[in-house]
């Protein structure tokens, strides 16, 4: 049990995080994919991380090796920056000092066997800090960027849902109504967590950040930083709908990571490689890939405009997603 104190400082900066954060949402899938309870409110990834072969499989092994299997994950594993992308996040990690991921990962550990490997890891060894951002950026394009779509759209759901809460029942009613396991009543925000101890904590005066996530596992996860928002991350299942994913002929054609960039190629707005890659969860470097296939295949035409290269549908791109309504291939 964990009982937070709010203050007016933080009471007056309660928002929602305007979107998932891709290495944060990885880290906490990492554990929830792996626990049968909290993986019903995520079948399609779970479908992906149950099923992974190869290099997904050996990068699954590490991260299941370095990571506690459940219960809290060191702090700077789920950065508050690096939003844009895999490689964002990750760099936030690496920029986190030394004498940090020493504390954090050392106290993660505590009811862990030691390995070389685990040893290596809480000593923030280079080399294996390195191995571990590899396997995470494996993990995520292949178990969570096929489904980024449907989890930004869960999020995004989840969020208008409760902002219409907020204005019909103002935030007594917002924070009773977030998840079962977090109860109101001023001025502390209780929350029941995956914890065998009971704790309070007051917040930092920086406001109240939180977050629906259908990757959150079955209880809420608090982050409380010096001088940062106290972010409070709740479990927010999946539609049914996902499920169908997992034998999306699309998917099987193209793999699912391609058909996840072809389908947001289908979607309104101006899609560049970063907006792309930000979109279905992936990077850059990975987008433009997707999107170079695609092309090479008569499915996506592309141009430069100034700095940034647009793509679009081709009519055959457009046929292969059963859509007859695609404007001409953009002009510079």
């Amino acid at each position: 049990m964990l009982r937070l104190r709010l203050g007016p400082a933080d009471l007056c900066r309660v928002r929602f995080a305007d979107r998932l954060h891709p290495v944060g949402t990885a880290m906490l899938a990492c554990q929830a994919l792996y626990d049968p309870e909290a993986a019903r409110t995520a079948p399609g990834p779970a479908a992906g991380a149950a099923t992974a072969t190869g290099r997904v499989r050996s990068a699954a092994s590490v991260l299941r090796h370095l990571l506690p299997a459940r219960g809290r994950l060191p702090d700077f594993l789920t950065p508050l920056d690096g939003l844009e992308s895999v490689a964002a996040g990750l760099e936030a990690i690496r920029a986190v000092p030394v004498r940090r991921v020493r504390a954090e990962v050392t106290a993660a550990y505590a009811d862990l066997a030691e390995t070389p490997l685990r040893r290596r890891f809480a000593e923030a060894d280079g080399e294996t800090m390195g191995l571990f951002g590899r396997a995470l950026g494996t993990w995520h394009d292949a178990v969570l960027a096929p489904h980024w779509a449907d989890l930004t759209d869960v999020h995004r759901h989840q969020v208008a849902e409760a902002t219409g809460h907020l204005a019909a029942h103002g935030l007594d009613g917002l924070l009773n109504a977030l998840h079962p396991a977090i109860r109101w009543e001023a001025p502390t925000l209780t929350l029941t967590v995956r914890t065998w101890w009971s704790t309070t904590v007051s917040g930092t005066g920086q406001g109240l950040l939180l977050l629906p996530s259908p990757l959150a596992g079955p209880h809420p996860r608090v982050l409380v930083e010096p001088d940062r928002p106290v972010l409070v991350v709740y479990p927010a299942p999946m539609p049914r709908r996902v499920e169908a994913s997992v034998a999306d002929p699309l998917g099987r054609l193209l793999g699912a990571t391609r058909a996840a960039v072809l389908r947001r190629l289908g979607g309104p707005g101006r899609h560049t490689t970063t907006t792309l890659g930000r979109a279905v969860g992936i990077s850059v470097s990975s987008a433009s890939e997707h999107a170079g296939a695609l092309r090479a295949a008569g499915l996506v035409s592309s141009v430069r405009d100034g700095g940034a290269v647009l793509h679009r549908l081709t009519p055959l791109g457009a046929e292969l997603l059963g859509r007859d309504d695609v404007l001409p291939p953009a002009r510079a």
